[in-house]
C-alpha cells in the first residue's frame, strides 16, 4: 500500500510516498526560511500562499523520485493540526481534493504524532512501549507511548517551549532567523560556565517544563551594564547548557517513573548535538537506549505524515467522511483517539 503524505503546518512544505512493503520511497521538503527571514519570524499569510505555490510542484517531484504514478497512490495522509490555520487548510484542501479525485481514503494526521513515530522509520527503530520527548517548535512534552494512538501525557511546557526559547533568545543576542540553529552553532564556539543562568523547574518534582524565565535571564544579562558583545558565544553556550540540563533531567526522570528503558527524542530541537551527547551518555550509564529520527526527518516533513497515515490505516483508522476539509490549529496529542475511533476534534 502506497501512502502519499502532505505536511503544511507551518513554514515547510513536505511531501512523501511511503510503501508499507518497501518503506520510504521518496520525500521532498521546501523550506520557507528565505521568505520569512526579512521579518524575523513566520508570517502566516505568506506561509499559506507559498504552500499553495509549492505543493503541486512538490507532489510531482516526489512521485517522480519515488517512481510512483499518481494512480498507484492507495491513500493520502495530511497534517490536520496543530499549526497555522491557513497553512493547514492548504494541505487539507489539496489532500481531500486529491483523495476525492482518486477515490482513495484520506487521513488527517496529528503533527506531533508524526514526529513521535518518525524514529520508527530509522534503520534501528524502537519497539513499544517507550517514553517520547517531543521538542518541536512550540511544543515540549513528555509522553508515555504504548502503541499507535496510545499516548499518555507525563509533562509539558507551561509557557515557552524549548524551541521557542532558543529562537527568542537568539533574537535577543542579535542572531538572524531561524535563530535556534544559529544559536546552537554559536554555542559550539563558546565557553560555558561564565554566566549563572537558571535551570527552571529542574527540582519541581514533576515532569513539566518552563523556559520563559531562562529567556528573561538572558535578557537581563544583555541589558546589564557589564555586557560585552564579544561574550555572545559564551552566553549562547550557557543558555544551551541550561536547556539541555532540564531536558535531560526530566526525560531521565520520566524513564525512572514509568519503569521503561527506551527513550524517543523527536522534533527540531532533537537534532541538537549537545542534547544528543548528554542523553546518550546518561542512558548508557543506566543501561537505557535513546532513539532519534534520521537527521533529515527531525524538522517538519511529509515522510513522518505518510508513515503515521500508513500505520493508522493498517490499524483501522477511520478516514474523513465525505472528504470534508477540517483542520485543528489547537489539538492536544494526549486527547488523540486510538485507531478505529473517530477523530477527536478537541
Amino acid at each position: 500500500m502506497k501512502v502519499l503524505g502532505i505536511e503544511t503546518s507551518c513554514d515547510e512544505t513536505g511531501v512523501a510516498v511511503f510503501d508499507t512493503d518497501a518503506g520510504l520511497l521518496g520525500h521532498c521538503v521546501h523550506s520557507q526560511i528565505d521568505l520569512h527571514a526579512a521579518y524575523g519570524g513566520v508570517v502566516p499569510e505568506l506561509a499559506s500562499r507559498d504552500h499553495i505555490r509549492r505543493l503541486p510542484v512538490l507532489v510531482k517531484q516526489t512521485l517522480a523520485a519515488a517512481s510512483c504514478e499518481l494512480s498507484q497512490v492507495d491513500a493520502v495522509a495530511y497534517t490536520a493540526g496543530p499549526g497555522l490555520a491557513g497553512a493547514l487548510l492548504v494541505g487539507a484542501s489539496y489532500a481531500e481534493s486529491l483523495g476525492l479525485a482518486l477515490g482513495v481514503p484520506v487521513l488527517p494526521i496529528h503533527h506531533l504524532e508524526g514526529h513521535l513515530l518518525s524514529p520508527l522509520l530509522a534503520a534501528d527503530p524502537p519497539a513499544f512501549p517507550f517514553v517520547a520527548l517531543l521538542v518541536s517548535g512550540g511544543h515540549t512534552q513528555l509522553m508515555q507511548v504504548t502503541g499507535v494512538g496510545e499516548y499518555a501525557l507525563l509533562g509539558e511546557s507551561l509557557d515557552d517551549a524549548a524551541g521557542e526559547a532558543f529562537d527568542k533568545t537568539a533574537k535577543l543576542i542579535g542572531l538572524g532567523y531561524p535563530g535556534g540553529p544559529q544559536l546552537a552553532k554559536l554555542a559550539e564556539a563558546g565557553r560555558g560556565g561564565r554566566f549563572r543562568l537558571p535551570r527552571p523547574m529542574l527540582r519541581s518534582g514533576d515532569l513539566d517544563f518552563s523556559f520563559s524565565g531562562l529567556k528573561t535571564a538572558v535578557l537581563n544579562v544583555v541589558s546589564g551594564p557589564d555586557w560585552r558583545p564579544e561574550d555572545t558565544a559564551d552566553l549562547a553556550a550557557d543558555f544551551q547548557d541550561a536547556v539541555v540540563d532540564v531536558l535531560c533531567a526530566k526525560a531521565l526522570k520520566a524513564l525512572e517513573q514509568t519503569g521503561l528503558s527506551r527513550l524517543v527524542v523527536a522534533g527540531g530541537v532533537g537534532a541538537n548535538h549537545h542534547l544528543r551527547e548528554r542523553l546518550n551518555s546518561a542512558a548508557r550509564h543506566k543501561g537505557w537506549r535513546v532513539y532519534y529520527p534520521e537527521p533529515e526527518l527531525c524538522t517538519d516533513n511529509g515522510a513522518m505524515i505518510a508513515f503515521a497515515g500508513a500505520r493508522r490505516l493498517a490499524a483501522g483508522q477511520i478516514a474523513t467522511e465525505g472528504h470534508a476539509v477540517r483542520v485543528y490549529p489547537r489539538w492536544p496529542l494526549a486527547g488523540l483517539r486510538a485507531p478505529g475511533d473517530a477523530i477527536n476534534e478537541a
